[in-house]
């Protein structure tokens, strides 16, 4: 049987590569004489490039920028000729991750998107003409003003200080947000992401996402104030306001999908021009996801949590929404199962594993991720796989 390992990363444990290599093993040991092809997945968070690079190739421009509290961090930009077109791939957990703060550091009052404007500014350096931003697993809520002020839209005393800071931000703060704009002229500038969280609002990301990011209630609606502030402003100094080609009347960007994704990042990579598209979407077809599983007989996704999150916008319901339409059978392998069967069966997925079946076993997982998560990938080739 032809078997095609297409995972999603463990969490902050286990990169996309690291899950696919140990279901490789755990499948070659439950299943030894199946043909296995891994093919390591991403939402555009952490790993989003290694996935890229391990599809395109391509070059790897190394780089210093400054993580969500302003210290230096090494990151990357990976680079792609395809005919005179340059595209350039960015990760911007690289300069915002969730997993570059301590437990007690994370505080999305005073994270900055900073390093996210140098890794953009590497990207036109190294005469990008395409750039594609994955904007997943961030630490900050502060709209993207700290990208902003790095590429010299404004001051950094006044846009990088975090999100609460928004909220008494001088009018004149992105008095040079047209020069920052002429700089992306002829750019194509992708915003990568399946977050469709709304940027204000009872369910906009202060409310909904910076909880998750270290936040307190109370914390949460001063945010919220902040970016309505802040996007105002922003909406102001933008000298061509965007037009919806449909009815001639100004873009509320504020409104556009994507603009609530990653603390409010997109709504400023909208303004400098950025169109959306799924992050997931786009890492199925930059790794030819559709001709590998054309070419197989069944495909195993993973996850470290598949709950009520996992059902959209995921690598997950991705890979079963892509698996199904090639009519192959996708079953996912995750570190918790959190839904029921009915609910994994509408999104495509034909079989749901735990490594932890039981609450009093995620200790174990977590001690040896690799180890458990091989077992529980053996077993599940010898269900699966119908012998020589």
């Amino acid at each position: 049987m032809r078997v095609l390992l297409a995972p999603d990363t463990f969490g902050t444990t286990l990169a996309a590569t690291q899950v696919a290599a140990a279901m490789a093993e755990g499948w070659a040991e439950g299943a030894p004489h199946d043909e296995v092809r891994q093919l390591p997945l991403s939402d555009g968070g952490p790993g989003f490039l290694d996935v890229i690079e391990r599809a395109v190739g391509g070059t790897t421009v190394a780089t210093t920028v400054s993580d969500p509290l302003g210290r230096e961090v090494p990151a990357a930009v990976l680079l792609h000729d395809e005919g005179e077109r340059r595209t350039a791939w960015v990760e911007a957990a690289q300069a915002t991750g969730l997993h570059l703060l301590a437990a007690d550091e994370r505080d999305p009052r005073v994270t900055s998107t900073w390093g996210v404007g140098q890794l953009l500014a590497t990207a036109l350096a190294e005469g990008a003409t395409r750039i594609v931003v994955g904007v997943g697993g961030g630490a900050t809520n502060d709209a993207g003003a700290g990208m902003l002020a790095a590429l010299g839209a404004g001051p950094a005393t006044a846009l990088a200080r975090g999100g609460l800071a928004l909220g008494d931000v001088p009018e004149d703060a992105l008095a040079d947000l047209a020069e920052v704009l002429d700089r992306f002229a002829g750019v194509e500038l992708v915003l990568a992401t399946d977050d469709t969280t709304p940027l204000l609002g009872l369910a906009g990301t202060s409310a909904v996402e910076s909880p998750r990011k270290g936040a307190a209630p109370e914390h949460a609606q001063a945010l919220e104030g902040a970016l309505g502030r802040f996007t105002d402003l922003l909406v102001r100094a933008l000298p061509r306001p965007p037009i919806d080609l449909l009815t001639g009347a100004p873009r509320r960007l504020d409104r556009e999908p994507g603009a609530g994704a990653a603390g409010g990042l997109g709504l400023a990579l909208l303004a400098l021009g950025a169109r959306c598209t799924g992050a997931v979407a786009e890492a199925l077809h930059v790794t030819g996801f559709e001709v590998a599983a054309a070419g197989s007989d069944l495909v195993v996704t993973a996850t470290d949590r598949l709950d009520w999150t996992s059902l959209r916008g995921s690598v997950v319901s991705g890979v079963a929404e892509a698996g199904t339409a090639a009519a192959r059978p996708v079953v996912c392998v995750a570190g918790e199962v959190l839904v029921g069967r009915r609910e994994t069966m509408t999104t495509g997925l034909a079989g749901c594993y735990a490594v932890a079946d039981h609450p009093s076993e995620v200790e174990g997982m977590l001690a040896d991720p690799v180890g458990t998560l091989r077992t529980r990938t053996a077993r599940v080739a010898r269900t699966w796989s119908p012998g020589r």
